[in-house]
């Protein structure tokens, strides 16, 4: 019974050390995991037994153990539990200062440390006890500072990794919704390019360009703020009736034709300046040396208040036609006339009331006639001056359609007051039309008008000019590339023949060109005039008819051939003639 005593506090005291070793065992497998071990991310599936501790394997294994050998498991971990040499970090503060009983750093309390494959270098974080210093406050905050700069880098990488991956294997639900832009890749940027339902970008070079109306048009100098389109003609015409008089020859012409044309570029008003030079001469047949030339500028200027000033300067140098009602019989070849004209336009706008006036002044002179016998006659009793002023009023019914009337006055001032058989030929005029005014845009645009003229001279011997009166300029579009002009125009033309007083000329031509192919251009011109002598019976009718066609080689050189016939008829003797005549060239543009 005394051996049995001690025994028995033996056994007592070996089962509470077992006791108390299940008691720790469990608590370390259900004390929790802290939060920031969690959030340690982990590449792939990882078992349960990878993340235990040497110590918390014995401790499981301790408690699933039968009573038999969890003695021997006991004393086996004690034996392990012996003192080791005790780890002394580089920087103080690295670790708690104060150990547990046994010497050692850890215990199977303490909490695991867990590796992460994916950050190599980083060991899991430890929760560590608040420093005693501010030394080892400031190295701990170094260390943390450091390790999230670590972490970060790792991020982005896993991040890159994560978005390469997804390229290849299609889109994910966050990429679809925009939140996190996925990464392109030369291989998706091949399955792009050979998707079908894919758009495609044009070529860098071809942004900018613009499909050209006219391919083969000119396409102009540019001279300081205008543009400069000048175009050259050269060829041979062969007429039948080379100066278009009633006993005419024909002749083999050498014929030459300059035309330019220039717009301003400004931004705000504008400016354009057109002319023409035409040269004959004769290689063979009835001898022909003439020249005609005309060049005129427009000048538009936009001034407050709806106002517009627009202001037009020319001049004309043209040999006179045989058709003029003053002939000079024995001339070697028709004498020049030259004009000079000039106009001042203000053009007000009040709410949908179109006001306007115009004043403006022509001049013609005419050159001395050179006779066959020998010598000149002058014509400067033919020189004279016309002033006009034109008020014109119009209301506009809609943008397209502008009904308007005019009213104009004017006087004819000769240079001399008497001419050679003693008539004073100045005169006064009056008139009024009323027309309407067309604006549909590129389809059709333009006026025509109709009205009644009146000129009475000075001296009451002569007969006053008057009669009805037509004007119209109007450009139509039917098709694209075929446009369609109509001109008529009604003039006073004065003479110095003894005893009369002139006459009025109606003039009016239809003109169309047609774009056949992007570089082969037709064109027609049908064109008649009727001329009534004042104060006689007397009658003139001029009708002609011309086609032509040209085909560009290129934008800036082409070649041109047109085909013309002319006929007069009239009631006085000595005036009927008829014209036939064809040319053929190049054409030169810039």
């Amino acid at each position: 019974m005394s051996r049995a005593q001690p025994g028995t506090k033996r056994g007592l005291r070996d089962t509470t050390v077992s006791t108390l070793l299940l008691a720790a065992s469990v608590l370390a497998l259900l004390r929790p995991i802290p939060l920031h071990a969690q959030e340690t991310e982990l590449r792939g599936e990882v078992s349960e037994s990878a993340i235990l501790s040497d110590q918390q394997r014995k401790a499981r294994q301790l408690v699933m153990a039968s009573p038999q050998d969890q003695q021997a498991q006991a004393n086996a971990a004690a034996t392990d539990d012996a003192p080791a040499d005790t780890y002394q970090p580089a920087s103080p503060g690295a670790v708690p200062d104060d150990t547990n009983a046994t010497g050692a750093t850890g215990s199977i309390f303490d909490q695991p440390a867990a590796t992460d494959d994916t950050l190599g270098d980083e060991a899991a974080p430890v929760k560590p006890r608040r420093p005693s210093n501010a030394k080892q406050r400031a190295d701990a905050a170094g260390d943390k500072t450091k390790k999230g700069k670590i972490k970060k880098k790792a991020n982005q990488q896993a991040d890159t990794a994560t978005t390469a991956a997804t390229d290849d294997t299609g889109t994910t639900d966050e990429d679809q919704d925009g939140a996190n832009p996925r990464a392109v890749t030369i291989d998706s940027a091949d399955r792009q390019e050979l998707d079908p339902g894919a758009e495609r970008t044009g070529a860098i070079e071809g942004l900018d360009r613009k499909i050209e109306d006219d391919p083969f048009a000119a396409t102009g100098i540019k001279i300081g703020s205008f543009v400069i389109r000048p175009t050259l003609e050269q060829g041979l015409t062969a007429s039948s009736n080379a100066d278009l008089s009633s006993g005419g020859k024909p002749a083999l012409l050498s014929e030459t034709a300059l035309r330019f044309n220039a717009i301003s570029d400004w931004q705000e008003n504008s400016a354009t300046i057109d002319g023409y030079g035409i040269f004959r001469n004769t290689i063979s047949g009835d001898e022909v040396h003439d020249a005609l030339g005309r060049v005129e500028g427009t000048l538009n200027v936009d001034l407050d208040n709806e106002l517009r000033a627009i202001a037009t300067l020319g001049y004309e140098a043209v040999p006179e036609s045989a058709s003029s009602p003053v002939v000079i019989v024995g001339t070697v070849e028709q004498p020049v006339r030259q004009t000079v004209n000039g106009g001042l336009a203000l053009v007000k706008d009040v709410g949908k009331l179109r006001l306007g006036l115009t004043g403006a002044v022509e001049h013609d002179i005419y050159g001395d006639a050179e006779l066959s016998m020998g010598g000149s006659l002058s014509q400067k009793d033919r020189d004279s001056t016309l002033y006009t002023a034109t008020l014109r009023t119009g209301y506009e019914i809609s943008p397209a359609i502008t009904p308007f009337t005019e009213v104009q006055v004017g006087r004819r001032a000769y240079d001399q007051q008497f001419d050679t058989n003693g008539y004073e030929r100045s005169s006064k005029g009056i008139g009024a039309r009323a027309g309407v005014a067309l604006d549909l845009r590129e389809k059709l645009v333009g006026e025509f008008s109709a009205g009644w003229l009146t000129e009475t001279f000075d001296d009451s011997r002569l007969q006053p000019i008057s009669g009805p009166t037509l004007n119209a300029g109007l450009k139509w579009s039917p098709e694209r590339g075929t446009t369609i002009g109509l001109l008529a125009l009604t003039t006073v033309e004065g003479t110095t023949t003894a005893g009369e007083s002139g006459d009025l000329l109606y003039a009016a031509s239809l003109l169309g060109e047609r774009q056949i192919r992007a570089n082969l251009t037709g064109n027609a011109v049908l064109a008649a005039g009727w001329r009534d002598y004042a104060g006689s019976d007397g009658h003139d009718l001029i009708l002609s008819a011309e086609a032509g066609l040209t085909w560009w080689l290129n934008r800036y050189v082409g070649l041109t051939t047109r085909a013309r016939t002319e006929k007069q008829t009239s009631n006085l003797p000595g005036r009927d003639y008829k014209a036939n005549s064809i040319f053929l060239g190049v054409k030169v543009q810039r």
